[in-house]
């Protein structure tokens, strides 16, 4: 294997965020995220190439690209493209070989992944059909409160008295928002009720395949300790979030992309 087939790449390009990863070997060496925007392909041009960048190279130095997330068909340098739900279970696999559920929450869909000791698939549940539980009900919620995105987890984690929402459905939800919040509720309660609400809507969905330790949570909903404290008293156990919780697809991208130049 030379040198330069070595250096292997996945993208991620999600409905929110475009990730890349840059490997030499097995030694992650580059990684980088940034919004997807309204243009998807200038988006994958420009995270790889800032990716490539950090590290002093170029596309040309790249042995092979794999492509994955909703976005993956519009990468244009990528050589192939691959189901984010692969991508997860193998970067999940890659930094924690005892994982058996990936649960995934990104800004479009979510998805509940059992996995075997090499990262292979053995089943999954996936809702992309509807923005309930998913990062983009957080973000309408949120609007709706009047609070930064980046701050609701925190803010979920005061409440003590969290509010009961009858309504998953995105467009009914927000309005039931407004309306407690006009009665008084504090914005803790109802924060702490929404996350809630969304990780009872993502177990509902896992159960169908089961939950098996070591759980995994991967994603940018990730980065939301209320979501996962959510998640874990819905599911009576502890999960694990990786320290760049973003990246896994884009990893597992990569390292699926260290396998063909191995071939």
């Amino acid at each position: 294997m030379t040198e330069q087939s070595s250096i292997v790449a996945g993208i991620d390009i999600g409905a929110a965020t475009a990730k890349a990863v840059v490997l030499n070997g097995i030694k992650l060496i580059s990684s980088y995220v940034m919004p997807t925007g309204e243009n998807v392909k200038k988006a994958a041009w420009l995270v790889m190439k800032q990716a490539l960048g950090e590290v002093g190279m170029t596309i040309d130095d790249i042995g092979y690209i794999i492509a994955t997330g909703y976005g993956r068909r519009k990468v244009e340098f990528a050589n192939e493209v691959i189901t984010e739900v692969s991508c997860h279970a193998k970067g999940v696999n890659s930094l924690l070989p005892e994982a058996r559920t990936v649960i995934d929450i990104g800004g479009q869909d979510s998805k509940v992944i059992t996995v075997d000791n090499k990262g292979n698939i053995i089943n999954f549940a996936m809702n992309d059909k509807c923005a309930a539980g998913t990062g983009r009900f957080l973000e309408v919620m949120a609007r709706a409160l009047n609070a930064e995105i980046e701050d609701i987890g925190q803010i979920s984690l005061n409440g003590l008295l969290p509010c009961q929402i009858s309504n998953t459905c995105t467009v009914f939800a927000e309005s039931e928002m407004v309306t407690l919040r006009a009665e008084g509720e504090s914005r803790e309660n109802i924060l702490a009720g929404i996350h809630d609400a969304m990780a009872h809507r993502v177990v509902i969905m896992g159960k169908s395949i089961g939950f098996k330790n070591q759980i995994v949570f991967t994603g940018g909903v990730a980065r939301n300790t209320g979501m996962k404290k959510a998640l874990e008293k819905r599911i009576g156990e502890g999960i694990t979030v990786p320290e760049k919780p973003q990246i896994i697809g884009a990893l597992g991208a990569a390292i699926i992309a260290r396998g063909k130049v191995l071939l």
